[in-house]
């Protein structure tokens, strides 16, 4: 891999100003989104309580903490939907997206230092990279869904999100880490996407071991795509253990 210096970065860290790379709609009165995470599901209407505005700060500081209780429900879903391919193997407890992403965002608190890559944009990105599946679910390569369509209904996904949010500076914020996962667009990106290849191996790797069975469509599907060292190593490591409890069984 190549030696990263500061020089190479395409996105800077969000404590410089953001170059935004989109914009989001102006907020509706009714607010939509999936009642269950499948495309198919029922639509239901949320409505974001604004209290009458009389130009107060009280009043604003009322409707802020409105949208943001509002959010934090929607991302519930994060904790309650199952991760699909899990489910698809025969997973019983099959972890969530939110189990997922909290690994993911432990593995970028404990890598080592890169040059260049900033930790704490990593955590952030790891947190929300997955965060409009709140709305869409968990779309697996099994579902048949196009990459482009699936990338527009998460990013119609997101925006509704931040409006539920309320727009601003913290929406801003989201939009702007998840796009730049998605665009696989910054060194950050590189890293936080092995991370979620790594996470995935691992967690392949420990139900293996817990339910007997033998996952190797999740290697096979990662193998070779590593963008970075450390991902690279992790993944090697996860491998080694692999190899040696698979050999252990057949004894």
């Amino acid at each position: 891999m190549a030696v990263i210096t500061p020089a190479t970065r395409i996105s800077p860290p969000l404590n410089r100003p953001f170059n935004h790379r989109s914009s989001l709609p102006s907020p509706s009165k009714n607010l939509l989104f999936l009642k269950n995470p499948t495309p198919s599901s029922t639509i239901v209407a949320v409505r974001c309580q604004k209290p009458f505005s009389d130009g107060g700060s009280s009043t604003n500081h009322a409707s802020s903490v409105s949208s943001s209780i509002d959010f934090l429900t929607l991302c519930h879903r994060l904790k309650t939907t199952k991760r699909k391919g899990w489910i698809n193997q025969g997973i019983n407890g099959a972890e969530s997206i939110a189990d997922h992403m909290y690994r993911m965002s432990l593995m970028a608190l404990i890598a080592g230092d890169l040059t260049g890559v900033d930790r704490e944009r990593c955590i952030k990105m790891a947190i929300v990279h997955d965060i409009a599946e709140a709305i869409v679910g968990d779309i697996t390569p099994s579902d048949g869904v196009p990459k482009e369509e699936k990338s527009r209904r998460e990013k119609a996904a997101l925006e509704e999100m931040c409006e539920v949010l309320g727009g601003g500076v913290r929406a801003e914020e989201i939009t702007e880490l998840w796009l730049e996962y998605e665009n696989n667009a910054s060194l950050e990106a590189n890293l936080v996407k092995d991370f979620d290849k790594v996470e995935m191996i691992l967690q392949a790797l420990e139900y293996e071991s817990e339910h007997g069975k033998v996952l190797d469509e999740f290697f096979i599907s990662t193998a070779g795509k590593f963008q970075t060292e450390i991902g690279k190593s992790w993944a090697a490591e996860i491998n080694t253990r692999r190899k040696r409890q698979l050999t252990n069984r057949q004894r």
